[in-house]
C-alpha cells in the first residue's frame, strides 16, 4: 500500500522533516557553546573546522527526514512501523549526543552513544533498504558521517581526558 492523496503526502514530508530538525534543534541547545569549546579542545590533525558541522547536519537532517518519508508513504505506520520506530530511535540518540558531549563534557558518555547510534543508523538503512532503496541510499552519507564523528568523538576524547571525562 502506497499512501497516494497528495495532502497526506505533504503533511507526511511535513512532519518527518520537523521531527527530525526537531532532534537537530535538541542538539543545538546543547551545542550553543560548542564552537568555542570545540577550538579550545586538542584534537587530531585531521579534525575538520568547527564551521563545517553546522552545514553538514543540516543536509544530513534534509536527506535523512527524505528518506524516513519515502518509507512512510509505501504504507505508513501499519506495514513499517518496525523499521520507523527504528528511525525514531537513532533520532533519540543522534539528539542526546550532543549533550552528553557538548553541554555534560562526558565524552565516554557521548562515545557510547555514538557507536549505539552507528548500530541503529546500520538497522535503519538496512530496513528502509528493503522498503525503498532509495530511502537506504539517502540514510548512508549520515552513517559516513556518523562513522568518521565516533573516531572524531574517540581521538578528542582521548586527547583531552581532563576536560572531556
Amino acid at each position: 500500500m502506497v499512501v497516494k492523496n497528495s495532502k497526506q503526502q505533504i503533511v507526511g514530508l511535513v512532519t518527518w522533516s520537523v521531527i527530525c530538525f526537531v532532534t537537530a534543534a535538541i542538539g543545538a541547545v546543547a551545542s550553543i557553546q560548542a564552537q568555542s569549546f570545540y577550538a579550545e579542545l586538542n584534537q587530531p590533525s585531521w579534525a575538520p573546522p568547527g564551521w563545517l558541522f553546522g552545514p553538514v547536519w543540516s543536509v544530513l537532517y534534509l536527506m535523512m527526514a527524505i528518506a524516513a518519508w519515502l518509507v512512510w508513504r509505501k504504507g505508513g505506520f501499519k506495514f513499517n512501523r518496525l523499521a520507523l520506530t527504528v528511525f525514531v530511535g537513532q533520532l533519540v540518540f543522534n539528539g542526546l549526543w550532543s549533550w552528553l558531549f557538548f553541554a555534560w563534557r562526558l565524552g565516554s558518555f557521548a562515545f557510547v552513544d555514538i557507536v549505539w547510534l552507528w548500530v541503529l543508523i546500520v538497522i535503519t538503512v538496512s530496513m528502509f533498504w528493503r522498503v525503498d532503496k532509495i530511502a537506504g541510499v539517502l540514510m548512508l552519507p549520515y552513517l559516513l558521517w556518523v562513522s568518521f564523528a565516533a573516531f572524531l568523538n574517540l581521538a578528542v576524547w582521548q586527547l583531552n581526558p581532563m576536560i572531556l571525562t
